[in-house]
């Protein structure tokens, strides 16, 4: 199964857009998103995407009630508040935004998860600690590092890469 992994979008649509037709471009199976989104007008473009696209919320997100309300409104996408634990193909995923560095910590240390998918820092990494894969697909706004990126995850080979927008 392949699944994209974006966030920290911040408003920022036009990147938006072209993340959502590199997404349908790669023909990802699933999306998964780590918050900061912002404003609510952005959920209906991430409704473009023809999969599910599971997110949370960053700590950027102040409309949360308006953003979940959006999220319900699409067919496809699934807002989880600030923590998701999901079974994808097989394989146990947290997702969340990040900004809790404890929570952070404790999910890549606990061995209980196969994948830990967090933002929030804006840089993009992929790193291990001992069964535990962690994936950060940077960030698709492109504000803080003026390289906006994303991540594609494999299940099957459990192989994670990062892409430029």
């Amino acid at each position: 199964m392949k699944i994209g992994i974006i966030g920290d979008t911040h408003d920022h649509l036009p990147n938006i857009g072209r993340a959502v037709e590199a997404l349908i471009q790669e023909e990802v199976d699933m999306v998964l998103h780590t918050g900061d989104y912002i404003a609510p007008f952005v959920i209906p473009l991430l409704g473009r995407i023809p999969v599910r696209v599971v997110g949370v919320f960053g700590n950027n997100d102040g409309d949360r009630e308006l953003l979940a309300t959006r999220s319900r409104e699409q067919q496809n996408i699934e807002l989880s508040g600030f923590f998701a634990d999901i079974r994808v193909d097989g394989e146990r995923v947290a997702l969340m935004h990040g900004h809790d560095r404890a929570l952070l910590a404790e999910c890549i240390g606990s061995a209980k998860y196969d994948i830990v998918v967090s933002g929030h820092t804006h840089q993009c990494s992929i790193y291990r600690e001992e069964r535990t894969l962690g994936i950060n697909p940077g960030e698709i706004c492109g504000y803080l590092t003026g390289n906006p990126t994303y991540a594609i995850y494999e299940t099957g080979e459990r192989v994670a890469r990062m892409l430029p927008l």
